[in-house]
């Protein structure tokens, strides 16, 4: 039985480059893993006193109960200034909380980061990583993901461009396949 993945993309731009390397991580992976985007940009802001109201806004409960299902989640970011989008910190929020009812605690992680700049979006995907530890969460150390120069691999129809960034790509998802498989 294919594990369950949830992906998270931290753009929200209709032609985000994270959006198209995340549909190229898919259609690489095996069929051990069976994803399935979970959409961030309409949660709130994360406010404890919505949760403590017992008034938790719809798309929190969607988010939690999506991810409450899945085996594993795979990050796919940006950088913003040398850190992970907003998207992405506020999404982990919302899972962790309310307090003791965390969706995150116990599940196999990767972080891809891709960025137009040359550095590829290291400091988000570190970013990433360091909330991950504080929430129990097996996050692959390893094959790292930073792709930089990110828009001159893919081709004008979204899909990577060149047999080597493909090689990368799929030795990445392979590797969190079996990640998932010894973490969950």
């Amino acid at each position: 039985m294919p594990k369950k993945i949830a992906v998270l993309i931290g753009s929200l731009r209709k032609d985000s480059l994270n959006r198209k390397f995340a549909q190229e991580l898919i259609a690489l992976a095996p069929s051990s893993l069976e994803f399935e985007v979970a959409e961030i940009g309409d949660l709130a802001l994360y406010n404890q006193d919505l949760d403590d109201a017992g008034t938790p806004p719809a798309p929190w409960t969607r988010f939690r109960e999506q991810l409450a299902k899945v085996d594993g989640v795979l990050f796919v970011s940006p950088e913003y200034n040398r850190s992970m989008p907003a998207t992405i910190k506020n999404a982990i929020d919302v899972g962790s909380r309310p307090w003791g009812k965390s969706i995150w605690n116990g599940k196999a992680a990767a972080v891809f980061t891709a960025s137009p700049g040359a550095v590829g979006g290291f400091g988000a995907n570190h970013s990433i990583r360091q909330s991950l530890v504080a929430l129990n969460v097996a996050t692959m150390p390893a094959p790292e993901a930073y792709i930089g120069n990110a828009a001159n691999l893919l081709g004008p129809d979204g899909r990577v461009n060149n047999d080597q960034t493909r090689d990368v790509l799929a030795k990445f998802v392979n590797a969190f396949a079996a990640w998932t498989e010894k973490n969950t």
